[in-house]
């Protein structure tokens, strides 16, 4: 039995294991350099670098956004087309999918570039920020196509059913970047632009690993030149699926430079910086429950074409419990240790006292986040982009947004704060509704 049919045989919670472990690992660690990243900024270019790490942030969201448009559309699709044993349109699918990156990354580098200046100033660089920001933004840019290689592909790999090979390429990535950014940054005294390069080194190592397993004999889908050429129906497919991500951060772009705004207004300059810190930490935190989230996204694909829709229902239950558990963890690491984490970045009293309340409140519903966060990724993994899109949008957009605009009025910086969990709560209950009325449609199927 191969990786693929285990997909549809082996027991489900040995299964939701395999492949959540290795994600798990896998983006904490993606997500601890990143952590790592804003420590040795933090501490060696100071608030200053902060800023405008949090300033160009909104810029680093879109340039992912069209990472997970293609990668986890794609991935849906081979996970679909490999559970109704269609190899051909699944390696179809991966070649489109190299295409679409190679395109689009290296336009959004281009358009990036040329008007870089007025986007970082029209996301609230000021004067004094401004050329870090530029300095860090301009070398992403340039290595943006390795980004998108690299994310992009390794979910089809993790979606044909190599979770430990997908994870290892986040690891290599991630740990290459740890060691390259204090050589730079302290060693070659390269300053903020030697963090951003060693992101885009170990961005392009991670590309160059991808792009060798599909050459390779041991993998279960190739590259073939003639799958390169675009297919516009798999082309609509891979977009109409990934519509769901894409438009979740482009909404988190979009989200973040309203809470600068905010910021800025409420707090200044170093309440931006706290910010940069307190994102850093929540992605942390939500990393295990995303690793969950993707480790049953092939499970649930799979068998959804498969129409074995027992194992869909039982691996989207133990998918929840675990999420949940595991937020529930991060949640009593965040209220304990708030201050303590935050003063990794830097020793400025005023900067950890605004970062540590900060980070207490935006997290205050983490315990109801891995729920939400696998109810709705069913959805996206049984291929239904509408709902999937919705349940994205309604907490990202059509709850926080307003949120955003409207409590700061009346809590002032608490209120930017208090955003966060009071979308999280509306988001959890309107997914809940919709995934329970879907799970009774599967249980009568």
């Amino acid at each position: 039995m191969n990786a693929t049919q285990a997909l549809g045989q082996e027991p489900v919670g040995k299964l939701l294991w395999q492949f959540s472990l290795p994600a798990i690992v896998g983006m904490l660690v993606n997500a601890l350099y990143n952590v790592v990243d804003s420590i040795f900024v933090g501490n060696g270019v100071g608030e200053i670098g902060l800023t405008a790490v949090t300033i160009a942030f909104p810029i680093m969201l879109v340039m992912m956004a069209f990472g997970m448009l293609i990668g986890v559309g794609a991935s849906t699709l081979v996970s679909i087309r490999l559970g109704e044993h269609n190899k051909a349109e699944a390696e179809y699918i991966l070649g489109n999918a190299l295409t679409m990156i190679a395109v689009l990354s290296l336009l959004l580098s281009v358009i990036g570039l040329v008007w870089l200046d007025p986007l970082l100033v029209a996301l609230g660089a000021e004067p004094e920020v401004l050329p870090y920001a530029r300095t860090f933004t301009r070398i992403i840019l340039i290595g943006n196509v390795f980004m998108h290689v690299g994310f992009g592909l390794n979910n089809i790999i993790r979606a044909e059913g190599n979770p430990r090979l997908a994870m290892a390429t986040m690891l290599i990535s991630a740990m290459l970047n740890v060691v390259l950014n204090p050589l730079f940054l302290f060693v070659m005294n390269l300053g903020i632009g030697g963090s951003a390069l060693a992101t885009v080194i170990s961005q392009f190592v991670s590309a160059v690993w991808v792009l060798s397993h599909f050459l390779n004999k041991g993998s279960l889908l190739k590259f073939r030149l003639r799958n390169l050429r675009p297919n516009w129906r798999i082309v609509k497919d891979i977009i109409a699926i990934g519509m769901s991500p894409f438009f979740m951060q482009l909404a988190a772009s979009v989200v973040t430079v309203l809470y600068n705004f905010g910021l800025i207004r409420y707090g200044g300059d170093l309440a931006v910086a706290a910010m940069g810190i307190v994102n850093r930490i929540t992605m942390l935190m939500l990393m295990p429950i995303f690793g969950i989230s993707q480790g049953a996204q092939p499970i649930i694909g799979y068998n959804y074409g498969a129409r074995q829709y027992d194992r869909v229902f039982e691996t989207v239950k133990k998918a929840i419990y675990a999420a949940s558990g595991l937020s529930f963890i991060g949640f009593l690491i965040v209220q304990i240790f708030n201050y303590q984490i935050v003063g990794l970045f830097n020793n400025n009293s005023q900067l950890i006292a605004l970062g540590g309340r900060g980070l207490s409140i935006m997290l205050s519903m983490l315990p109801i986040i891995g729920f939400q966060a696998i109810a709705a990724q069913y959805f996206q993994a049984v291929g239904k982009a509408r709902y999937a899109l919705l349940f994205t949008m309604s907490r990202q957009v059509l709850i926080l947004i307003p949120m955003i605009l409207l409590l700061p009025k009346f809590f002032g910086l608490t209120g930017i704060w208090l955003a966060g969990p009071t979308a999280d709560v509306a988001a959890a209950v309107l997914t809940g509704i919709y995934l329970y009325r879907e799970l009774r449609t599967l249980k009568v199927m």
